[in-house]
């Protein structure tokens, strides 16, 4: 079984474009969520919403990054994959060191290229007109995983994983266990996700768990989650190529676990949360003893926050107060099938740079969380070992065990 760490590493998310300007909003606590504009399919529209924020990307032009063709046959969220994909590989020097069939995509997105999905939709059933040719191929989930492969000439197993909010998280798990078997030598994995179009805005509305103000985790007050896009994307390897080529390491992924509620589709429980945890510091042969930070779900919600909360002490015991946990929604919204990439990608720099992102926008802890939340600014830190917590819709639960790199690894 191989070692696996991560050598490469890229992003498209609404707190910076590039991986530097994303650990810069990491660790100052710069939000990117900010009031959404008017909606192209549904101009004027926005006041029927009952929320006005959103995490979007800003500045991203992908006529900057990518040839004339590929936009015009792409949907947003292909975009984001394929430039945080390219930033990973480049990143890593990856196909300068493994052969291109010996790579895998293991990508999550859950909505698919909703924005092409509804503006085709409108043009159909208000004026009859003509479905542009490529919608089809838009609106594939999997047209990430297929134009990354593309884009970088990857010949390896490619796929698309789609469990609502831990798409992502299952994702890295299942691309992590491949190169752990040696089935691949290598793989860039992470998610992605475009969703924030009118109709799915007004969906999420009616189900009420969007906040009308913003997101604030484990806040005494808090009253949803706000929404977000982007994308995160890692290169992983065995530790024995990685340093072979004398990569640099930014962390070692040690284990993942995964489990279902079996309890509604809706609403958690905790004992899924904890089971999932309790798989992944098994698969890394590890106790709760040495976990030294958890990278929460921590949406906002009343229901997920206090489960999660429940699920961590359910496992962690007396060790709770110990623990620092944050939730960077706040930064980057919820987006869906890429949130948990994200985390990730927080959660490895934080471990790599020795600095645990603030739970931001919290005034007063809700008594009955009872964590040790991070509150107002980073916190410096030694940690060793991290979760990373992603809990969504149906009760699948995903969650990476993630170590920090030793300075013998590689170059850091």
């Amino acid at each position: 079984m191989n070692r696996v760490v991560v050598t490469g590493l890229g992003c498209v998310t609404p707190i910076g474009n590039t991986l530097e300007d994303f650990r810069t909003s990491l660790f100052s606590g710069k939000t990117g969520i900010a009031p959404f504009p008017d909606f192209p399919e549904a101009p004027g529209e926005t006041q029927g919403l009952r929320f006005t924020q959103s995490g979007r990307v800003k500045d991203f032009d992908p006529r900057q990054h990518l040839e004339s063709g590929v936009v015009v046959s792409t949907d947003r969220t292909t975009q984001f994959a394929i430039v945080a994909a390219r930033q990973a590989a480049q990143h890593s020097n990856l196909l300068q060191h493994h052969a291109p069939d010996n790579v895998a995509i293991i990508v999550g997105c859950a909505c698919g290229g909703r924005q092409a999905e509804e503006t085709e939709t409108a043009k159909l059933y208000t004026r009859d007109a003509r479905v542009h040719p490529l919608t089809v191929t838009r609106t594939m989930a999997s047209a990430g995983a297929s134009h990354i492969s593309i884009d970088l000439g990857i010949t390896g197993p490619v796929l698309n994983i789609s469990t609502a909010c831990s798409s992502g998280t299952h994702a890295i798990g299942l691309a992590f266990q491949m190169v752990r078997a040696g089935i691949v030598s290598a793989a860039i994995t992470g998610g992605h996700e475009a969703p924030l179009t009118f109709g799915f805005l007004r969906a999420w509305d009616s189900m009420r768990v969007v906040s009308p103000t913003q997101c604030r985790p484990f806040s005494a007050d808090r009253d949803g989650m706000t929404l977000g896009e982007g994308s995160a994307m890692l290169v992983i390897e065995s530790l024995e190529s990685a340093q072979a080529r004398n990569a640099p390491i930014y962390a070692e992924i040690v284990g993942f676990g995964s489990s279902a509620d079996a309890h509604h589709i809706t609403q958690p429980a905790p004992e899924g949360a904890a089971a999932a945890m309790r798989k992944a510091l098994s698969d890394a042969n590890a106790s709760p003893d040495q976990v030294d930070y958890i990278n929460a779900h921590g949406t906002g919600t009343q229901a997920n926050d206090a489960t999660e909360a429940a699920a961590i002490q359910q496992l962690f015991g007396d060790r709770v107060p110990k623990i620092p946990v944050s939730s960077t929604k706040a930064l980057h919204g919820h987006s869906i099938g890429a949130t948990g990439a994200l985390e990730a990608l927080a959660t490895i720099l934080s471990l790599h740079h020795g600095q645990l992102p603030a739970n931001v926008g919290v005034t007063q802890i809700d008594p009955a969380i009872n964590l040790d939340v991070i509150l107002n600014a980073s916190r410096e830190t030694t940690a060793e070992l991290a979760l990373s917590n992603s809990l969504a819709f149906g009760g699948l639960n995903a969650v990476l065990a993630i170590r920090r790199a030793d300075r013998h690894q590689g170059q850091r």
